[in-house]
Formats: C-alpha cells, structure tokens, sequence
C-alpha cells in the first residue's frame, strides 16, 4: 500500500509538471531568499497558484516530515486514540492534514484547515482531491483579538506563529488550548523558534493541559535562555523535481523543527506517562561508548554514557535516534549516574553533525 508520505510527493510532482521551470525556479528562489534572510518565519506573499505551487513544493514535504515526527510522539503517548476531529490552524496547503492522515490512517476523520492565503487553501484543496477525503479548507485570518477556535479531538498549529505579532501568537495558543483535546504546536528548529514553542508551551500549562512530548516534566524548560535551545530533525526525502526545484543535489534534507505536544481533559486522564527522558541531540558514537545528552523528567539536562559494558542498553542507545524516548519503550535500561549534573555542553558541533537543509 502506497504510504501517505508517497502519495503527497506524487501529488506535488504531478502539479510540478504542470508549472513552467522558469516560473516555479523565480518563484522558489524567492521563497527561499525569504526563508534564509527570516530563518523560515517569513509569511509567504502567495499571489497567484504558481506562487503557491512553488511553496509547497519548497517547503510542503518539510512541514510534513516535522509535523509527522511532532504527532507520532504524540501518538506513542496515546496508544489505541485517533482524532475523529482535526482543526490545523493556518495550515495553507494542508501539510498537517497530510500528516494527520499518515498517522492515524482513517477515513472517518474530519479535517478543517484555517488559512488566509487563498491560493495556498485552492491549491491544498487540489492536492488532496481524491487523495484525502474529509478535508475542509476555510479561508480565515489569524488575528490577536482571536478568542475562540472551533472545538475538535486534535488542533495543530504548525510554522504559523512566527507568522504572528506576540499579541496574536498567544492568542491563536490560547485559544488552541481551549479548543483541542490535543494541541500540537510546531515551528522552525532555530533559536527564535524554539523560544515561540517555549513561551507556548507555558500558556498551555497555565491552560490546564499537560505536555506529553518531548519534554518528559511539566516544569519549567531548564535550557538557559541565550545558551541554547531545543530542537529535534526529521529526514525529508527529495524527489527527482524536488531536488531540481530546490536546487539540491542530495536525495535527502534534514529538517530542523521544534514542537511542543499538550494534552486536557479527559485525554490527559487516559494518556501514558510523558517519556522518562528524552534525547535532545545527536547520540554521539565513541569507542565501546555512546553518548546521550537527555532532558529527564526530574526537569533537569544531562548526559549519560552508555558503556559496551551495559549489553542490552548498549544496544539500544546505538539504535537511538536524536528525539526519541530514553530508555526506548519496553526497554528497561539500568541505574546508572549521569555523568554530570549541569546539562550537556552547547557546542554546535556535537548538535547538528549531519546533513542540512540545503
């Protein structure tokens, strides 16, 4: 069966095909300016369907690719629970909704997409005929005097506040709070991302709701403001048009993305425990060592290295990847003292080793 990820990058080439090369490439090149000089919180000037057809094809297979990984987190603390509802706020060419549909693979869900681009909603509306059923697609500002959104199992808010003055980005998240029985929440993996998904994840506390991911505590973030921040990656394949439109060289991207995962009501009541700790960079391989840099659920970072000598958790933490769980699921990993108590050093060069974004 053709997984939602092939039948989206289907959809995009075919629409690819349709657009002449040398308006898609000003297009795209003027999208990516856009990104590059904003660190990806610019909104998008979307005149016409080219413009939005250039936008998705840049930056659609990454939003999905960071939502899927932010709602499958999600997911792993809910198990047997699927939205019958999804509310993606601002979500244009409906990346979450693509997502959603990955996920939780149902017929039955209801989707309405909020955007107030247009030929971003027209052209999502496109992609997903006969593609994804049950899709809605309203056109709607985003505003600070924003005071209630309609109600639904599962609300994502996804690359949009950084769209927003600071009036409305806390407005759209309190009012995602009083909205969704879930609130995913997600924006570029950068320093200023990373402090919107902060100051949201601290409205939706005040909000009653408790988070499930990635954070393992609901206390306060212990990153320093200023010394680092929080991010996790999700690996976007490229397609033979993907690459041509962008550019690229390489079959794949690595998307940097920060996201925050909150739950209330009676869902809290039936969710599992957050993750004992998360891993919060790259695992860094050394001889018969490996390297954990986790935030751990007394609220404090730290790192732990995991010696050949620990067999079974040796193993396990090879196989780990940068935003999973630790120790993984129904694998009990033994005591062990981390190394020290102040949190991991911020050198970039153990964060972000591997491929980026081109």
């Amino acid at each position: 069966m053709t997984s939602t990820s092939d039948r989206l990058r289907t959809a995009l080439d075919d629409l690819l095909d349709g657009l002449p090369s040398t308006r898609a490439a000003t297009a795209v090149e003027r999208l990516m300016a856009g990104y590059r000089d904003r660190g990806g919180a610019a909104a998008p000037v979307l005149g016409d369907r080219a413009d939005a057809v250039a936008y998705a094809a840049y930056r659609m297979p990454a939003t999905f690719e960071a939502v899927s990984a932010a709602l499958r987190q999600l997911a792993a603390r809910l198990p047997g629970w699927a939205p019958a509802g999804h509310l993606d706020v601002g979500g244009g060419t409906g990346a979450a909704a693509w997502a959603a549909a990955g996920v939780w693979p149902s017929a039955d869900r209801r989707t309405l997409v909020l955007d107030r681009a247009g030929p971003a909603l027209a052209l999502g509306r496109e992609l997903a005929e006969g593609r994804l059923p049950g899709v809605e697609w309203r056109q709607e500002r985003v505003a600070a005097d924003r005071g209630d959104l309609p109600a639904a199992d599962l609300v994502t808010v996804s690359y949009v506040l950084g769209e927003l003055p600071e009036a409305a980005q806390r407005a759209v998240v309190d009012a995602a709070a009083g909205a969704g029985s879930a609130v995913v929440l997600v924006e570029p993996g950068t320093p200023d991302g990373y402090l919107r998904i902060r100051a949201a994840r601290e409205r939706l506390l005040a909000a009653g709701l408790r988070v499930l991911a990635p954070c393992p505590h609901g206390d306060a973030c212990p990153i320093a403001v200023g010394a680092d921040w929080c991010h996790f990656a999700a690996r976007v394949s490229r397609s033979a048009l993907h690459r041509r439109v962008k550019g690229g060289v390489l079959p794949y991207e690595d998307e940097k993305f920060a996201y925050v995962a909150a739950v209330g009501g009676a869902l809290s009541a039936r969710a599992l425990a957050p993750a004992p700790a998360r891993i919060v960079r790259r695992p860094l391989l050394r001889k018969g060592q490996v390297l954990l840099d986790l935030c751990a659920e007394e609220g404090v970072l730290r790192r732990e290295t995991v010696s050949k000598r620990r067999g079974e958790d040796y193993r396990a933490a090879r196989s780990s990847d940068w935003g999973a769980p630790w120790p993984p699921p129904d694998a009990p990993v033994s005591p062990v003292s981390p190394d020290y108590p102040s949190g991991p050093s911020t050198g970039q060069d153990e964060r972000d080793t591997g491929v980026t974004a081109e």
